[in-house]
């Protein structure tokens, strides 16, 4: 699993990502503001902005990343933080089954090797996801990327549609095939992803 190439950018710029959570953690916090004593797991946490934010709302959060410089960042950044930051593969961290009241992969699908890896990994966040708990996934999509800011990156495209199949037996809260114009603050290259946004409810 590849990180996308921003270890260049967590090295060159700390808060690469911003101190403010993704736009789809702030609509769910905005409809679900008490998220006290749940149990979160951030899954691909880069620097860790939405842990921060259900950390702050009172969640046990754990985090986990495979870049050593993301959470040397995140640790910087919230030195106070209750976050349990963890370096690892989550693919291979051991996870108790329903043990989660929120999984969050935000930016993490895209990253892996092939459509299988990315039905694999939902799979494992389903089953270690509580009744009525939910998810909160962020990932490129097949329908436009432009890549001229990843040298060196092939991130596995799977269809929207794919990703909305994936939750065919949960309620679907939310969910977007949109695209996203932005610009990383250590390369200044101007570029368009188009973004799947999924928030999801496992049936009760």
């Amino acid at each position: 699993m590849g990180n996308g190439g921003y270890d260049d950018g967590y090295a060159a710029c700390p808060c690469f990502w911003g101190r403010e959570p993704g736009s789809l953690v702030a609509r769910f916090l905005a409809r679900v503001p008490d998220v006290a004593g749940w149990d979160v797991l951030d899954a691909g946490c880069g620097e860790g902005k939405n842990a921060h934010a259900f950390m702050m709302r009172g969640a046990r959060v754990t985090a986990v990343d495979t870049s050593a410089l993301a959470l040397l960042n995140a640790r910087e950044a919230w030195p106070s933080s209750t976050v349990e930051w963890v370096h690892a593969d989550v693919r291979r961290l051991a996870l108790p089954p329903a043990s989660f009241d929120l999984v969050v992969a935000y930016g993490l699908l895209h990253c892996l090797a092939c459509r299988g890896e990315v039905e694999a990994l939902v799979a494992r966040f389903q089953a270690v996801t509580r009744a009525g708990g939910r998810h909160v996934i962020c990932a490129f999509n097949e329908r436009r990327q432009e890549l001229i800011a990843h040298p060196g990156f092939e991130p596995c495209l799977i269809p929207h549609n794919a990703y909305l199949d994936l939750y065919r037996d949960w309620d679907i809260e939310e969910a977007s095939d949109e695209d996203l114009h932005e610009t990383h603050p250590h390369n200044r290259i101007a570029h368009v992803h188009s973004l799947t946004r999924l928030t999801a409810r496992r049936p009760a």
